[in-house]
C-alpha cells in the first residue's frame, strides 16, 4: 500500500479550491475547511487539505494551485483568504520549496503564495461543504468556480 501525502492548500475561497482539486486526477480526498499556522498567521484561514499518493503529483497540484487562484497579487482579504501551501513535515516542506522554485522561474512569475507549517484545521459546516458538486449551477459556481475548472482541463501534463 503506497503512504499517502498531505498538503494544505489556501488560496482563493474554499469553495472554489475544494471543487478544483476534486477535479484533478490522483488526489484522493479533499477536506474543506480553515487552517491555522503558526504566528503571525496563527488565524483561520480559507483552505483545504488534499490526499495524494503518488508524489510525481507534486509539481501538477501545487502548478494547478498557483494557476487558479491570485498567487501574485496581494488583495484586501489575503487574511481570510490565504495564499499558502501549508506542510505537514519538512520532508514535504523541501519538496515544495524545489517545486515553487521550480515553477517560478518556469513561468517567470513571483508568487506572493507562502509556505508555511500546519498547525490545525477546523471542517466547515456539512452544509457547504462539496459545494459544487451539490450546486453547480448556483451564480457563484458558474462565475467563480467553472473558470478555475477550465483551467485544470487546459494545463497540459
Amino acid at each position: 500500500m503506497k503512504v499517502k501525502s498531505k498538503l494544505g492548500l489556501g488560496g482563493g475561497c474554499h469553495w472554489c479550491t475544494e471543487a478544483v482539486f476534486q477535479a484533478v486526477t490522483g488526489v484522493e480526498n479533499v477536506k474543506q475547511g480553515y487552517i491555522k499556522s503558526v504566528a503571525p498567521q496563527d488565524h483561520r484561514s480559507e483552505a483545504i487539505i488534499i490526499e495524494f499518493s503518488d508524489l510525481k503529483l507534486l509539481e501538477r497540484i501545487i502548478d494547478i494551485h498557483l494557476q487558479t487562484h491570485a498567487s501574485t497579487k496581494q488583495h484586501s482579504r489575503r487574511k481570510e483568504y490565504r495564499s499558502a501551501i501549508y506542510y505537514f513535515d519538512e520532508e514535504m516542506k523541501s519538496k515544495v520549496e524545489v517545486v515553487m522554485n521550480t515553477l517560478s522561474r518556469k513561468r517567470n512569475q513571483k508568487y506572493i503564495t507562502q509556505l508555511l507549517p500546519f498547525v490545525s484545521f477546523e471542517k466547515s459546516w456539512e452544509n457547504i461543504r462539496n459545494y459544487y458538486k451539490t450546486r453547480p449551477n448556483a451564480p457563484f459556481c458558474k462565475r467563480y468556480i467553472e473558470p478555475k475548472l477550465t483551467i485544470v482541463k487546459r494545463m497540459s501534463w
